[in-house]
This record gives structure tokens, C-alpha cells and sequence, in this order.
């Protein structure tokens, strides 16, 4: 399921008018604030009404329960996230990837308790935010191979690499955010060129599967 699918789901049924939703949209920008560093168990929801001035009952009327509007608040930052990573079409390949690493990578730093949840588990290791990380995984899978190779639907073989290749991605990430010792630029280009080194093993084992080479930059 597409991660644009997913949040859509996840979503009660609109209520009332365009207010509303402007209502709903602007509790969603304002979580996103509260938990982008805060863990969803060390904020109760008396300490998020207070923080964001609102009624303790109108996050309940929204979403129903702190977790749902965890769970919306996580889906949103996400679509975010991959909308970011599918832009520049126009860019050559090398850069394209390196964009989506970057703003991979972006996300990760300003959203650390939002990103462990996604990786990791957070609220309860259950079935929709496994959804919402396998999500992601599909999406950046998918955005790779669009740049790289120029067409998202790719063979078995070439996903599982640039899956595993992700999933690596993933742990990284999350070693990077608890102990930042490397630049976000540093990091990025050892992400790439890990992804590089995975690009030419697909190639080796499927040469329809080309690996981009960089292009050259004049001295």
C-alpha cells in the first residue's frame, strides 16, 4: 500500500466543513512540533493540550485517542518525507539519489522520535506502524529505481538489492541520530556510495540493471 494510501486509511471520515479540516490539518502541524524530539510515551494528553492551547477533547474529537493522532501525526511527517525524495525528475541520476538521501537523511535529524518509531517500532511494534515503515521502504525502493534506472517497476532481483541496501540505510540512520559524530554531508556521501557499491553487485549479476556513473566534474 502506497504510503499516500496509507494516511488516507488511517484517516476518520471527514467531519463537517473545510474548517474542520483546516482545524484537523493545523493539530497535525502542531504534533509534528511537540513529538519531533519528544518519545510518544513521555508526553501524556493533558501535557499536549496544554503545550499546543487547545481543548484536551478536541484531539479526542480528531483522532479519537492519543495514538491515532500519534499514528496521523507520523503518516503526515512520512508522505512529507517521500514527497521531498520523488522530486527532481530532472536531475541526473547521481544527483537525484543524492537528494533523496539527503532529504532522507534531513528528515531523520529534525524528526529523531518520529523516525525511531518508523524504523523501530515506538508505539507498539503492530501492524500499522509496520505498515507505515514497510511503506516507506517501497517508496524509497521505488525512488531509487526511478532515478537510477529510469522506469519504478524493476525485477526481483534488483529490488531485493536496493532493498537490503535500504533496511541497511535504516540502522545506520538511527546509530547517526543517538551519536552524531559525521556531518549530515559526510554521511550522505557514505550512504551513496554504499549505494553505489550495492547498484554495481545488481549490475554484475543483471547488466539490464546498470549501475549510474558519476558524471565528471571538471578540476
Amino acid at each position: 500500500m502506497k504510503i499516500s494510501e496509507q494516511r488516507d486509511a488511517a484517516r476518520p471520515r471527514p467531519r463537517g466543513t473545510e474548517r474542520s479540516h483546516t482545524r484537523r490539518a493545523e493539530l497535525i502541524s502542531i504534533g509534528r512540533k511537540l513529538f519531533a524530539d519528544t518519545s510518544y510515551d513521555a508526553l501524556s494528553m493533558d501535557d499536549i493540550a496544554r503545550q499546543a492551547h487547545v481543548a484536551k477533547g478536541l484531539i479526542y474529537y480528531y483522532f479519537r485517542s492519543k495514538r491515532g493522532y500519534y499514528l496521523a501525526i507520523v503518516q503526515d511527517s512520512v508522505a512529507d518525507l517521500v514527497t521531498f525524495a520523488s522530486k527532481g525528475l530532472g536531475l541526473p541520476a547521481r544527483d537525484r539519489v543524492e537528494r533523496t538521501v539527503d532529504g532522507y537523511l534531513r528528515y531523520a535529524e529534525h524528526n529523531q522520535a518520529a523516525y525511531r518509531t518508523i524504523v523501530s517500532g515506538g508505539v507498539g511494534f503492530d501492524t500499522e506502524v509496520q505498515a507505515i515503515r514497510d511503506g516507506v521502504r517501497e517508496a524509497l525502493v521505488t525512488t531509487i529505481a526511478e532515478g537510477a534506472y529510469g522506469r519504478r517497476e524493476i525485477t526481483p532481483l534488483a529490488r531485493m538489492g536496493l532493498l537490503g541496501w535500504v533496511c541497511g540505510v535504516e540502522g545506520a540512520t538511527l546509530d547517526w541520530i543517538d551519536r552524531p559524530g559525521l556531518s549530515r554531508d559526510l554521511m550522505r556521501e557514505l550512504l551513496v556510495r554504499t549505494l553505489g557499491g550495492a547498484m554495481r553487485a545488481i549490475e554484475e549479476l543483471d547488466p539490464a540493471y546498470p549501475a549510474p556513473r558519476p558524471a565528471r566534474r571538471d578540476a
